[in-house]
């Protein structure tokens, strides 16, 4: 062979030193093929037996056929992954168009969408599926807590209403003595003045009863609903499977909504508002009961300042229980169980660390491919444009000897056989 070392510039190498570059990679590149296939076999079948546990919280039924199915498609999976990068290991590193690279590099991106469809998201599943499930839980027991406190204070400020009409009852009790000793009418006495205000006052008195009374209905079930959050968070953080702990989450959410509706049917500010409009429009007028004209008159004009009076007050309960009424009302809320599957994707903000752990023993693949590419073009920069003379090794030397010995038999039959140490002689020419 002809010396073809040449000069060359900082940073590079002779053709030479070139191809004995090359030769060292693609000897740690056989090296590293001897084990590849066991490991991307090993990362299958993990990223199968993950893929069998989110295929298992699926399902519902716990049978056989189940069993098989979910064994089936974890089978497939494994054996998907790891065909499908092995073509990316063999074809990908090797060709060398721009256009092949790319049309490779576009189905591998393909595939590795494919890959996180039908597999990372069950691994997901699977590595943190409760976990995810018990923040469901969580999550909706700080929504019932929300609405309970919210048809709790919705409650409180309609009983509060209690005060209003125990102080329009007081100004009515107060007018009724003052007609008493005439102060009013100029009458004294319990005639048609007195008993108009002596009605509304005991219309008043009612109602007002009436709102206390349920002072307590308020607070026992608001304590029942405190004493159902806490058996539910409870259930949220209890050890254990959590498939059993999610069904008596579910028997204790219906029965804290039957108590936040018991919560907003105690709310006194509709019977108020009614309560007012009644207080100004249902009036019974007794008879003038004076015994002269100019009383009769006095009785007259004193009712319709009565009734101006029960107007305005009528109009402020009105604005009072209007007020609690407009307050936001507590949402329907309907507690809906998730699978670990569903729990792990609409929580999955919360468990970026399982994700990028179940996405990475399936895409991992994809960082040998890239290093097999890297190697593969060092390795041709390496050999560069020499010809064959020039990377031949000993051994392939005397191969080609040989054969080239073998074709000069078969045209030139007389010709003697170049001996061994012609063939020696002759390398060490060579060389």
């Amino acid at each position: 062979m002809n010396d073809t070392t040449q000069s060359r510039g900082p940073g590079q190498i002779s053709d030479r030193e070139g191809a004995r570059y090359a030769r060292e990679l693609t000897r740690h590149l056989r090296w590293l093929e001897s084990f590849t296939g066991v490991a991307l076999g090993v990362l299958a079948a993990a990223s199968g037996i993950y893929t069998y546990l989110g295929v298992r919280s699926l399902l519902d039924d716990t049978g056989a056929w189940t069993t098989f199915a979910a064994l089936s498609y974890s089978l497939a999976v494994s054996v998907g992954i790891f065909v499908f990068w092995s073509y990316m290991m063999r074809l990908l590193p090797s060709v060398r168009s721009a256009a092949s690279k790319l049309g490779l590099l576009l189905s591998m991106a393909l595939g590795s969408v494919a890959i996180i469809a039908m597999s990372s998201w069950l691994n997901a599943a699977a590595l943190a599926g409760a976990a995810a499930v018990e923040q469901h839980l969580a999550h909706t027991v700080q929504a019932y807590q929300s609405e309970l406190e919210r048809a709790h204070s919705n409650a409180i400020a309609g009983q509060s209403l209690g005060r209003d009409v125990a102080r329009v009852r007081e100004t009515f009790d107060d007018l009724s003595a003052q007609e008493a000793t005439g102060d009013l009418s100029g009458l004294a006495g319990r005639g048609a003045v007195f008993r108009v205000l002596t009605q509304k006052s005991a219309e008043l008195a009612g109602l007002e009863a009436q709102i206390e009374a349920q002072d307590e209905a308020v607070d026992a079930a608001f304590q029942q609903g405190n004493a159902v959050l806490s058996r539910m968070r409870s259930l949220s953080v209890e050890p254990g499977a959590v498939e059993g702990r999610s069904v008596r989450f579910a028997e204790e959410a219906v029965r804290l909504s039957g108590l936040i509706a018991e919560l907003r049917q105690l709310n006194v500010a509709p019977l108020v508002a009614r309560a007012a409009a009644d207080l100004r429009d249902s009036v019974v007028l007794p008879d003038l009961d004076s015994s002269t004209t100019e009383g009769r008159a006095a009785q007259s004009s004193t009712i319709d300042s009565v009734m101006t009076l029960l107007a305005d007050r009528a109009s402020t309960l009105t604005t009072a229980a209007n007020e609690v009424t407009a307050l936001p009302e507590p949402s329907e809320i309907e507690y809906t169980p998730l699978s670990a599957a569903d729990a792990v994707i609409r929580y999955a903000g919360n468990f970026v660390p399982s994700w990028a752990g179940a996405i990475a023993i399936d895409l991992l693949p994809a960082v040998l491919v890239f290093v097999l590419m890297v190697t593969q073009a060092a390795i041709r920069q390496g050999m560069g444009a020499q010809s064959i003379e020039e990377t031949m090794t000993i051994a392939e030397m005397r191969a080609a000897l040989a054969a080239a010995r073998e074709l000069d038999l078969d045209r030139q039959p007389t010709d003697p056989s170049p001996t061994p140490t012609e063939i020696d002689r002759q390398l060490k020419a060579a060389e």
